[in-house]
Parts: structure tokens; sequence; C-alpha cells
């Protein structure tokens, strides 16, 4: 069965993602620039509340996804305090700064939040060589690559996210999200067949997701 995961910028967010039928919660902070980690109030008070799965972004700032050893330091602190909180995974990114995969710094975080899975966030969309990047991604331990297919959103991106999952071949999820909404994810998903895909499900500028959309998108999945 095809699974619905929800981006939240706030604990309401995350239980209306639930009652709405998300099967996952991304969790972050600051919507203005695509979302940081979140305090740990937040998380713990998520943690209690959900019964779904929780991510946690793990992003010291907005900007781009270049980060200095002192940043990896900040990552590294947030991941080994995160997973005492009964989290279910993280999400996560780093680039260098010619737009290829940072190997070593990633598969240091990777390894840090071990039992726990790994998404690839969307810096991936940042690549030169999305080909390359996806088999870089993987090496360095991820379970799924959230991307809009290097477009500005998924329906410019749809050719490539069909060749991404061609390409994954189920080594890794590849995970549609960006622009992703009830109007478009049955186009989408009737060219791309991924098993995952990735929603703020916000329809009206606000922080809030909108609980009717989330069914929408999830009615969708299951037709």
């Amino acid at each position: 069965m095809k699974k619905l995961e929800i981006a939240c910028f706030n604990l309401d967010s995350a239980l209306i993602a639930q009652n709405a039928g998300a099967d996952r919660v991304e969790l972050c902070a600051d919507i203005s620039v695509g979302g940081i980690t979140p305090n740990l109030q937040i998380i713990q008070q998520a943690r209690q509340q959900l019964t779904i799965d929780l991510y946690v972004m793990i992003r010291p700032r907005g900007g781009n996804f270049v980060y200095s050893n002192a940043e990896l330091e900040k990552m590294k602190s947030a991941i080994d305090t995160i997973k005492k909180l009964g989290v279910n995974g993280f999400v996560f990114g780093i680039l260098k700064d010619d737009k290829t995969i940072n190997f070593e710094q990633n598969k240091v975080l990777v390894e840090l939040a071990k039992p726990f899975p790994c998404t690839f966030h969307r810096a991936f969309d940042e690549v030169l060589d999305y080909k390359q990047a996806l088999e870089d991604v993987i090496s360095c331990g991820f379970s799924t690559i959230l991307t809009s297919g290097t477009f500005s959103n998924v329906m410019k991106g749809k050719e490539v996210l069909k060749q991404l999952v061609i390409q994954a071949n189920n080594s890794i999820e590849i995970m549609p999200g960006g622009g992703l909404r009830s109007t478009n994810i049955l186009e989408l998903d009737k060219m791309v067949n991924a098993n995952w895909y990735h929603s703020s499900a916000i329809t009206d500028g606000s922080e809030i997701n909108n609980p009717e959309e989330i069914m929408q998108l999830k009615n969708k999945l299951q037709t």
C-alpha cells in the first residue's frame, strides 16, 4: 500500500496529520527557510501524542546545504540527543561546494543515527548529476530520498523522478515531494509509481496543514 508523509512545522499540524490519516510525520521548524531542527520540547510533545512514525529534520540553519565542521558538530549533537526521545528516523542532507554529495559528513550522521533510518532531504534537488548522486546517497546508507526530481516541483521533475525510481530498483525509497497536492498526485503516481509521497498539505499560506487535503491525498493513493 502506498504511504503518505506530511511535513509539519508545529505540534498542531502533527496532530492534524495523524488524525487525517497520514502514515508518518516529518517534524521541522521555521517554514520560511524550508525547515530546520525543531526544539526538543516540541519533539517530546509530538512523540508523546503521536502513535504514527515521527521523523525529525536535522538542519542547523536555512540557506545552502554546505556545512562547516562546527555546524556538523551541532548536527551530531542534535541526533545524539533526539535519538533518546523515541523518534523513528531522521531527515538531513549535506552537499559539497560543487553540488555533489558530501559522502564523509553524511556517512558520519547516518552511522550516528543507527539504528534509526535516515532520509536525504531536498538538498538532493540541487545536485548537477542526479544519477551519480543517487548512487552516492545509497552508499552513505540512507533509506529514502525526498526529492522533486531536481526541479522546483514534482510535476516539473516527474520524468527525473520516474528515472530515479527505476535506477533505485528498490535499493532506496524515492519519495516525491515539493508541490505535491491532491490535484496532481494521481497523475504523478501513474508516471512515477513510488511507494511513499510527501506533502506539507498547506493550502492557505499558513503554517498549519489542511486535514481535508491530507485525506484527499491519502484517498487518492488508495484508489
